[in-house]
């Protein structure tokens, strides 16, 4: 199967199924879909916990309820590079934690063999480009927004001899295009949304020899409504927003036990302020309140309307029964988990089709593109690889 026919079947299924996810849970106050009730409701919370760790038995638990699964588990799958990391000194290591180490090991050795000059896009403190160097890239420029980044890893490559040079700038709005050379491999790892969009147009547009990047957090520095890259995704009737572009990103790492709790807390705290917010003013749409410090849930539920309403400009009454709407914020809380169930089955099929969007793009600016996942999910759910490659032919031409 092509990219282009993968992403074509995967956009059907994606549209025949888009009422089990192209929906905000928070707005519900009982499951929405009749013929998931009866299933949803008879799940554990610990079921329903296992169930959404796992996305293999996620497709098994729902495929005989919602009949076009049968097919997403296939059309979302990606092949996997099997790492063969390879040993740094510890000098190399030093100040990055182990998983991020990992995954950064993964990410090189999936990468073409090349010897081409390295441009290292949003680079942090350049650790993929001080590996890249230390394999012997002949130089690495690395460009990062933050200065004392850029300050911090130029520090590091000459302490530690190695070839390269940070520039500092705001890759969304300043000229970077002098940045990209045709005889270059061009690397991003986990360049979140507008990031790796502009990556990919600056690198294309100057037809650098290779790209190899994996992309991250679709929605940041985007409209909020889903811009289509690639002639097939802009014919494509989804009209993505960023709520759906979250939902991409919504398969994680388990989270520390403690994290976890808070989580619950600050779910039920937030739905039952809502059902408060409710019974004041009338409105039935559920209303966000801004993030906040956890350390608020820590305290009182009570407290804790205090400040929403305050935030949202709502007097409170003298007397509220805070138990009671504590109770239904824990109803709701149950019910809302059901619904993002649902909708994580299909979490990692959008994030595809956005992947796919973008090995399109690059195809049609005649590239050689190809898509993997270049580490386990265990290191991070963030796993796909994009490498796309200028056929020899096509090199010469420009020459």
């Amino acid at each position: 199967m092509t990219l282009a026919e993968q992403f074509s079947a995967l956009d059907t299924v994606l549209s025949q199924t888009r009422q089990y996810w192209q929906c905000t849970a928070f707005d519900f106050d009982a499951i929405p879909w009749p013929e998931l009730r009866e299933p949803l409701n008879n799940l554990t919370d610990l079921q329903v916990a296992e169930l959404d760790s796992e996305q293999h038995r996620l497709y098994q638990f729902f495929r005989s309820y919602i009949s076009p699964l049968a097919a997403l588990a296939e059309l979302a799958a990606l092949p996997s590079e099997q790492p063969s990391r390879s040993d740094y000194p510890f000098w190399l290591s030093n100040g990055i934690k182990g998983r991020k180490f990992e995954q950064l090991q993964d990410f090189v050795s999936a990468l073409p063999t090349s010897n081409q000059p390295v441009l290292e896009w949003c680079a942090g403190k350049g650790h993929l480009g001080r590996m890249l160097a230390f394999n012997g890239a002949p130089s690495v420029h690395s460009i990062e927004l933050q200065a004392h980044l850029c300050e911090q890893g130029q520090h590091a490559a000459q302490q530690q001899g190695l070839a390269m040079q940070f520039s500092q700038a705001d890759v969304l709005s300043d000229n970077t295009a002098a940045f990209f050379q045709r005889d270059i491999h061009a690397v991003a790892l986990h360049a979140c949304g507008g990031l790796h969009q502009t990556f990919m147009q600056q690198a294309s547009a100057a037809k650098v020899a290779q790209l190899s990047f994996s992309p991250c957090c679709y929605h940041l520095f985007t409209p909020m409504q889903y811009q289509a890259m690639s002639n097939l995704a802009q014919q494509s009737q989804l009209n993505l927003t960023h709520r759906d572009l979250k939902l991409a990103l919504q398969e994680t790492v388990t989270a520390p036990s403690r994290v976890a709790k808070v989580r619950k807390t600050e779910v039920e705290w937030r739905l039952g302020f809502d059902a408060l917010r409710k019974s004041i003013t009338g409105e039935q749409h559920y209303v966000s309140v801004p993030s906040v410090n956890k350390a608020v849930f820590s305290d009182s539920f009570k407290s804790f309307c205090a400040w929403a309403a305050e935030k949202k400009s709502l007097k409170l009454p003298q007397q509220v029964d805070y138990n009671k709407f504590l109770l239904i914020g824990q109803a709701r809380k149950k019910v809302t988990e059901r619904i993002e169930l649902v909708r994580h089955v299909f979490r990692r099929a959008i994030e595809v089709w956005l992947v796919l969007d973008r090995a399109l793009y690059l195809q049609q600016q005649g590239y050689q593109v190809s898509v993997k996942t270049f580490c386990e999910k265990q290191l991070t759910p963030r796993n796909i690889l994009i490498l796309a490659q200028l056929p020899s032919s096509t090199k010469k031409e420009m020459q």
